[in-house]
């Protein structure tokens, strides 16, 4: 329902206040975008362990158990939606946690889903 409709029962305020402070669509869709990202097991793995610690591919590959073209494939997905960053180091990438309130947020999320405070981290 869009902002500013009548509703056709009135049940108190409790919706039209929640309607007048609801995103607008298209914020549902980057947000439901980024939530997909995370949807899928190794991805999580992988991005719960770069919350944690940078790393290289065949670092992390090794840590979850998966070859090195598998965890490419994840990162380069978890970048394009900015939840990881990456720099190079000499020859190697190395990736970690994006400065960006949106991956913050999913690292938080994270964290107290598995009831843990991440030591390392000043989120």
């Amino acid at each position: 329902m869009a902002k500013g409709k009548k509703l056709p029962h009135d049940h108190g305020r409790g919706i039209d206040l929640a309607l007048r402070r609801m995103p607008d669509g298209e914020k549902f869709e980057e947000a439901a975008a980024a939530f997909r990202q995370l949807c899928d097991s190794s991805r999580l793995r992988i991005f719960w362990l770069i919350c944690h610690a940078e790393g290289c591919v065949s670092n992390i590959a090794a840590a979850v158990e998966m070859s090195d073209a598998a965890v490419s494939h994840h990162l380069r997905i978890l970048k394009m939606h900015g939840l990881v960053k990456n720099r190079r180091l000499g020859k190697e990438v190395h990736y970690s946690l994006a400065e960006s309130e949106k991956a913050k947020l999913a690292h938080r999320m994270i964290d107290d889903y598995f009831q843990m405070t991440c030591p390392y981290c000043n989120i």
